[in-house]
């Protein structure tokens, strides 16, 4: 049976019930996914990093810079919700982010760096929130509201499905 090179950890499905346990095991998803993003990077040269993961998709350089915009995001979404109440949220273009000069010749380097700085400050956040705090929401023009559990259960697939997508090409190539 061969992997969706989409989905190569399959697509996102939301737990069915959200306890402690299942959400601190998400926290350590979300603060273990920069050194998976670095290892997953490691030894690839400027010609293999620009090397699309599948045939129509971004490219490896492309899949980290995603992950640090999208990172990113997320985090101004966990705070916009703990300070605010039921913000809505300015969705992006995350194709036409990718495709952007920074996102093509910026040194993959500066996205691993950044993912490693910026899930710091996230993972310290999650771990100081409360139970009431991960049922906070947002609004999100095109999905309506969501809980900060729901937002954590998403890229604690997020992060892994990403670095699934550059070690899959690494097997695929032998790199």
């Amino acid at each position: 049976m061969s992997v969706d090179p989409r989905y190569p950890i399959g697509k996102f499905v939301p737990p069915q019930v959200m306890t402690p346990g299942v959400r601190q095991e998400m926290i350590e998803i979300v603060a273990a996914t920069p050194a998976k993003v670095r290892e997953a990077v490691a030894g690839l040269n400027s010609a293999q990093l620009d090397v699309p993961y599948r045939e129509g998709g971004w490219t490896v350089k492309q899949v980290v810079h995603h992950l640090a915009d999208s990172h990113l995001n997320a985090y101004t979404r966990f705070k916009l919700a703990l300070t605010e109440d039921n913000p809505m949220v300015k969705p992006y273009d995350e194709t036409a982010w990718a495709e952007l000069a920074d996102s093509v010749t910026t040194p993959v380097e500066t996205s691993v760096v950044l993912l490693e700085t910026l899930h710091t400050r996230w993972v310290n956040l999650l771990r100081s929130m409360s139970e009431a705090d991960f049922h906070k929401t947002y609004r999100h023009p095109d999905y309506g509201a969501r809980t900060l559990d729901q937002l954590l259960a998403l890229y604690a697939w997020h992060g892994p499905h990403h670095v699934a997508h550059i070690t899959e090409l690494r097997k695929r190539m032998g790199w």
